[in-house]
């Protein structure tokens, strides 16, 4: 008889780490439990998987070819059930993965349009930074910030990026607006500190650089690792924030932001917000019904 999928994933997760504390921190269980797995695997089985010393953990080969055989089962069963809650979510209802930023800022504002336009259509989604793998997931589609150049899939890019400057309106309520951009170093500024072996996410060195300040002193600004804590601190705390010019129109038609000078730094061209699903999707009529949608609500922002 075979282990169960669950003493699998404990195996498949001590074998990939070969570290039973890791392994139990991975699969939600304690050293001992996954030891105790392990031994009774081997008992079941009638073969010696791990040779254990006081200090380490090896595979033997037998434990080899059953972990080989081990990842391509469990990964064969996640394919499948990810097709399978596809295939229950029938005609009417899709799954996309997106960012917390994008989805707050972006499109749940216009799920009203959305909705009007497609009321036979439901979105559900899943709010995640991690790219997803559309055939273990159970995701239909995706909207990611990068190259859009993934495998085995179709990539609409949507806009591109222009981080620009902001402030809230309260920073204004007692003193005068800034005159030039050398007058904003007098406030607390912060940026996204994010970059890849291509690309700078712009901060104040390159948005001072744009409004012609070659010498700005960068030292004291203030960094984090997402938007969103940007646009907050602005918010909350009187700051000056670059932010992504794209994801803050509700904030900026609504009064909580307020956009200073006409200057806009744009991330490097390779770089912008795609909507990604797998190349099977062409024939999905709700991919392609979603997709469409995107890429209108794209257009009418770049024609504003």
């Amino acid at each position: 008889m075979l282990p169960g999928t669950r003493a699998l994933r404990t195996f498949e997760a001590a074998a990939r780490h070969l570290n039973f504390t890791r392994a139990a921190d991975e699969v939600g269980l304690t050293p001992a439990a996954v030891s105790y797995q392990i031994k009774e695997i081997e008992e079941q089985l009638g073969l010696v998987l791990f040779v254990r010393t006081s200090r380490s953990i090896q595979m033997t080969a037998a434990g080899a070819v059953l972990f080989e055989a081990t990842v391509d089962a469990l990964g064969t069963l996640q394919r499948a059930l990810g097709r399978a809650r596809s295939l229950e979510r029938g005609s009417t209802r899709l799954r996309v993965s997106l960012s917390a930023g994008f989805a707050s800022n972006w499109l749940l504002p216009r799920m009203a349009r959305f909705n009007a336009a497609h009321p036979d259509l439901q979105l559900s989604f899943d709010i995640s930074d991690e790219l997803r793998d559309f055939d273990a997931d159970d995701i239909d589609a995706a909207i990611r910030f990068g190259t859009g150049d993934y495998p085995r899939t179709r990539s609409h890019r949507l806009f591109d990026t222009v981080v620009v400057a902001v402030c809230s309106p309260a920073l204004l309520a007692n003193a005068p607006a800034p005159k030039e951009p050398r007058e904003l170093s007098r406030y607390t500024l912060c940026y996204v500190d994010w970059k890849t072996e291509r690309m700078v996410w712009p901060n104040w060195r390159m948005w001072m650089a744009a409004a012609g300040i070659d010498d700005f002193d960068d030292s004291r600004c203030v960094a984090f690792a997402d938007s969103g804590y940007v646009v907050q601190t602005v918010i909350d705390s009187g700051a000056v924030g670059l932010v992504d010019l794209a994801l803050i129109g509700n904030d900026l038609a609504q009064g909580r932001l307020l956009r200073l000078f006409d200057i806009g730094v744009p991330v490097a061209p390779d770089y912008a917000y795609h909507l990604v699903y797998p190349a099977s999707g062409d024939d999905d009529p709700r991919i392609q019904a979603f997709t469409q949608w995107m890429l209108d609500q794209a257009g009418q922002d770049i024609q504003r």
